[in-house]
This record gives C-alpha cells, sequence and structure tokens, in this order.
C-alpha cells in the first residue's frame, strides 16, 4: 500500500480549516483522529510492555536479571529518543510529517515482535521449541529498537500538534482537549493491560501449542497500524506549522558558548561576573540568559529525581517476574501476572481527583504548607515504602519454597498443570520407549509446593507506588511547567523524561551487576536508596527559590510584568500563575520558600 500526502503551510492549512474543516461543539473535528491515534498507540505500547518481561523469560529464556535489564533497556531508549523527535519535528520536517514517518517505523517495530515470537519459523523438527533462538532474539532486538525510536519519537510532538488545532480564542477548548488526550492515554493503557496478558495465556502454534506470545504483540501491532491509518486520514483537516528551529538546540548552544568563553577567560586579569551564564552575553541577549538560568535552576533539582523512576518502573519487571510465584486464583477468574499491572492506572484514575478534591484541600484546611517540593518529597519516600512493602511479601513468598532431593533418573519434558510457584521434576522408568502411551510410566515428582502467598498482597504496594506517582509526577509536572520560561516549557520536558531514562539505567545497572543472593535484599537496596535521595532533594528543595518567569522576563523586554503577563496569557494559565503569586506573596523580601 502506498501512502500520497499533500504538505501545505501554516497559513494554507489555516484557510483549509477555516473552509474545509468542520467543527463540532465549537471542536476542530480534526482532534477527533488525533485522540484515536493517542488511544490505538498508547494500547499498543502499553499492551506490548505488559507482557515483555515474560517473553524475555519464557520464551528467550532469559533468567530474572538479564530480563529485567533489557526491559529498562528498552524503556530508558524509549525516554532518550523523545529529545531526537523533538529536533526533527522543530528543525526539519514539522509534527505531522515526524509523526507518520516514525509511527511507520514504530509499526514495523511491532510487526517485527508479534513474528519473532513465532516459534514455529524455526522449529525445524517440530519439538515445540525454536531450533534458531539467536534468530528470535535478534529479531526480538530489531524490533524493541525500532519501537523505541518510534514512540519516543512521536511523544513530544502528538500532544503539542493536537495543542496547534486550535484558534487562539479557544483557550476552553484546548485545555478540554487536553483532558481529554490524558484520558485517551490511561484509556489505551488500562485496556491493554488487560486484555494483552489474556491473549499471552492462550495457547496457539502450528506444531505444538505454547504459550500465544505471537498475538499478544500482534494485537499492539495492529492497532498500531489502525493509529496510523487513523492520524494519516485526517491529514487535509490540520493545522501544520512549519518548523521553526529547536529552541533546545539554541538552550545548549547558549550553554557551551558561556562555558567555551569562561574558559577562555579563566585568568585573574578578567573579571568575575555574577553567574557563569553571563559569559555568554558576548553572543546572546541577556533575555534568552535569562531563560537558561532559570531552566537551570529546575534543571539541577531534577539531578536525585531519576531514583524515583528506578522504582516505579519495576512495576513491570521485578514486580511482574514476583507475581509470576503467587497464586493468581480469584475463585471467579484467575490473573495472570502481568495483569497486576493495572492495578496502578485504575488507582490513578481514583487517586487524582480524590487528591485534588479532598486531601490537598483538607491539608490547607489545616494551614499546613505542603509546597509541590514537599508533594514530590512525599512521593519519593511513598515509593520508598512501596518497596519495603514489596519486600516483606518477598520474604513471604521465599519461605514457601523449598527443594526435595530426588532419585535419579532420565528426565525429558512432559505436559503437566502445575499451580503458581511450584515445579517438577519428572523422572522417566529405563523401559521408556517413544510412542503414543509413552507417559504412562512417567512419573511426577514435586520439588516446590504451588505458592500459596495470594497475588492480592500485592495491591498493597501497588497503592503505595501509585500514591507516590500522583503526589510526585502530576505535582512534577505542574511545578516544571510554572517554573519554565514562557518558550521552554518543552526543554524542561525533555529533561524531565530523561530523568525517567536515567531511572531506567539505575535499573539495569543494579540487575546486571546482581551482586545480592535475595531479591528481597534488592528491594531494601532500592528502598534505602531512595530514601536517602529523598533527603538530598528536600535539602536541595529548602534552599531553593520559587520564581515568577513572567516577571523576570518582562524586566529584559522592558515591558510591565502585568503587560507582560497579559500578552503571554495563551502560554500559562491562571492556576500556575495563582501558584507562583501565592509561593512569592509569603515572603516578599527574598521570595524565598523553605520546603
Amino acid at each position: 500500500m502506498t501512502f500520497h500526502f499533500i504538505f501545505a503551510d501554516k497559513e494554507e492549512q489555516r484557510t483549509k480549516k477555516t473552509k474545509n474543516s468542520p467543527s463540532c461543539l465549537g471542536y476542530p473535528v480534526s482532534i477527533f483522529f488525533i485522540v484515536v491515534n493517542e488511544f490505538c498507540e498508547r494500547f499498543s505500547y502499553y499492551g506490548m510492555k505488559a507482557v515483555l518481561v515474560l517473553y524475555f523469560k519464557y520464551f528467550i529464556g532469559w533468567d530474572n536479571d538479564l530480563s529485567t535489564t533489557i526491559y529498562h533497556t528498552f524503556v530508558a531508549l524509549c525516554y532518550l529518543t523523545p529529545i531526537l523527535g523533538a529536533i526533527i519535528a522543530d528543525s526539519w520536517l514539522g509534527k505531522f510529517k515526524t509523526i507518520v514517518y516514525l509511527s511507520i517505523v514504530y509499526t514495523i517495530g511491532q510487526v517485527i515482535m508479534a513474528i519473532s515470537a513465532i516459534h514455529d519459523i524455526t522449529d525445524t523438527n517440530r519439538d515445540g521449541t525454536p531450533d534458531n533462538m539467536t534468530f528470535h532474539t535478534a529479531m526480538s532486538m530489531l524490533g524493541l529498537m525500532l519501537i523505541a525510536l518510534g514512540t519516543g519519537g512521536i511523544k513530544p510532538c502528538v500532544a503539542a500538534f493536537g495543542g496547534d488545532q486550535f484558534e487562539e480564542h479557544q483557550e476552553k477548548q484546548r485545555s478540554t482537549f487536553f483532558s481529554i488526550f490524558y484520558l485517551s492515554i490511561n484509556a489505551g493503557s488500562l485496556l491493554s493491560t488487560l486484555i494483552t496478558p489474556i491473549l499471552r495465556a492462550q495457547e496457539c502454534g502450528i506444531y505444538s501449542k505454547q504459550s500465544c506470545f505471537p498475538l499478544a504483540f500482534g494485537v499492539p501491532a495492529a492497532l498500531m497500524v489502525v493509529a496510523l491509518i487513523v492520524f494519516i486520514a485526517g491529514h487535509s483537516m490540520y493545522i501544520m506549522e512549519s518548523p521553526k528551529g529547536n529552541i533546545l538546540l539554541r538552550v545548549m548552544k547558549c550553554i557551551g558558548f558561556a562555558i567555551k568563553n569562561r574558559f577562555n577567560h579563566r585568568s585573574k586579569q578578567h573579571p568575575k561576573r555574577e553567574h557563569w551564564m553571563d559569559w555568554a552575553e558576548e553572543k546572546y541577549d541577556k533575555l534568552l540568559i535569562a531563560q537558561v538560568k532559570m531552566v537551570l535552576k529546575v534543571l539541577f533539582l531534577y539531578i536525585p529525581l531519576p531514583m524515583f523512576w528506578a522504582l516505579f518502573d519495576q512495576q513491570g519487571s521485578r514486580w511482574t517476574l514476583q507475581a509470576t510465584t503467587m497464586d493468581g486464583n480469584f475463585g471467579a477468574f484467575i490473573i495472570q501476572p502481568d495483569q497486576m499491572q493495572i492495578v496502578n492506572p485504575i488507582l490513578i484514575v481514583i487517586m487524582v481527583p480524590i487528591m485534588d478534591s479532598a486531601v490537598y484541600p483538607l491539608i490547607k484546611k489545616c494551614h499546613i504548607n505542603f509546597t509541590p517540593l514537599r508533594r514530590m518529597t512525599v512521593g519519593m519516600l511513598l515509593a520508598a515504602l512501596a518497596f519495603v512493602a514489596a519486600a516483606l511479601l518477598q520474604i513471604q513468598i521465599d519461605v514457601t519454597n523449598f527443594t526435595i532431593v530426588n532419585e535419579e533418573g532420565q528426565t525429558c519434558h512432559y505436559i503437566l498443570q502445575l499451580g503458581f510457584g511450584s515445579s517438577y521434576t519428572v523422572l522417566i522408568p529405563s523401559t521408556f520407549s517413544f510412542g503414543e502411551s509413552c507417559t504412562e510410566n512417567i512419573k511426577a515428582i514435586q520439588d516446590i509446593e504451588p505458592n500459596g502467598i495470594h497475588m492480592a498482597w500485592q495491591v498493597i504496594q501497588y497503592f503505595l507506588m501509585t500514591c507516590g506517582e500522583v503526589v510526585f509526577s502530576v505535582t512534577g509536572l505542574d511545578f516544571s511547567y510554572a517554573q519554565a520560561p514562557s518558550n521552554m516549557k518543552s526543554v524542561l520536558q525533555a529533561g524531565w523524561l530523561l530523568t525517567v531514562a536515567v531511572g531506567n539505567i539505575i535499573v539495569l545497572i543494579v540487575a546486571e551487576a546482581g551482586s545480592l543472593p535475595d531479591q528481597w535484599a534488592e528491594y531494601v537496596l532500592f528502598a534505602s536508596l531512595l530514601v536517602a535521595v529523598s533527603i538530598i532533594f528536600a535539602v536541595m528543595a529548602y534552599f531553593y527559590t520559587y520564581m515568577d518567569p513572567m516577571e523576570i522576563e518582562a524586566k529584559f523586554m522592558e515591558l510591565d510584568p502585568e503587560e507582560k503577563k497579559r500578552k503571554e496569557l495563551g502560554m500559562t494559565t491562571k492556576d500556575n500563575l495563582a501558584y507562583v503569586n501565592n509561593e512569592t506573596s509569603n515572603n516578599t523580601d527574598d521570595k524565598q520558600m523553605k520546603i
């Protein structure tokens, strides 16, 4: 199938929107395609990701540590590539082309993953085991790299492209769109995390029946195809802005010049300057330098944050592997280990409105100054507490496991119904012969009893982690937006995503080291590290001075602060301004708020 695209500049597209793009209830119809695209793409990503670590363990045959390492390497790449996507979109292709081209790469990656999971491709002797596991591993790695490039590359573009579809006077509709957009993300995540583990638990195959990873990866691949088709279908209605140059590159060049200029004037004969970024004044205007200073001030606070994500993203790796050793029988239904991840999006939907409408107002009524940085500190401590709960649960799981020493004998693979966490050794008598009745004399000896620890106990750690996510992640994004200069919101967003990538790198380093003999000890190690980092973050936050970016920018533009705020009204929200004004009014002398 060949697609033909017609691209137009911004003015032409705006004309098209007025003439040809219908609206519904005051909203451009084009956003329908964007929302559906986002739902399908998130279903595709989270559906594949939900079963990924079990695919590594049970299909590829890796141990827990290597499975965890590759899983977090993939997640880290997914959060590194958004920077590349933003640069491509802003400096070269524009948002629409970037989304389309990288979505094609994304789709190819998902299809490759589905193909790599078909064990019959290399099962030449039809014994149910792939004869060339190198092929499947190589295909999987290629697919994951393409997926990481695709999903990460379009991440900073889709939401911004949706915002571009609204006119200047449609602030209310734009705000509603972002709420619906966020809802589509959570809906895709929730449904895919529920459905794909069910598909994986099915048995499929041509020569032998095994866990149906091809179907579990194939459905997300199909959804990605739908996402691409739907997005392209609306191209005639879109407003497409031409690339204007990437602000991130300008910031990096400004910082690089300041460092270089400072190094060239390092001798004592040159007078010192108030801030090291002031050494960029020879080439860059003072407004840009002031904006970079504000960004660097917030980025400095980001340094401890990766440790939170190091714990948070283990829900899809270590916690899923922990669930494989637990009892998922809920009576009327059986929960698959990889389905436990659904607890997080469900709790998110419940906890966010509760925190906003009940918890935060109650804290305010108690006259407790629960600042954003304090919230983030509490969120980190809650995540650490979640890992303490995981460690205690792991200790109970380990107690139920024991090994029986069996008599020696020939063994072979035998289909046997196993309980959760159980293990058997199959003994074959010396008179064994292959044939239709070969299983009659096989004796199965139980090494490990089915685990009696129920998966429901994991809800405790998921609840603590989700509470931590709500007060850490949601607050952190809002804080970053409020403290960012008007034209550098994307720079701080890139920095935020980078902390997620670094957090996953921390996990893969610890997992690859594998120096701790017990899993519960690793949980305690991560919890301890996060507590230590939380203390460091609290100290850093104590000395942080809240800023009003509008006021600072107005000084350099020789504008009255109120006039500047009116001009930039479309770039910030009343809530953000109220938040900044509230924080700065508590100390009018030095505008400093202590955590």
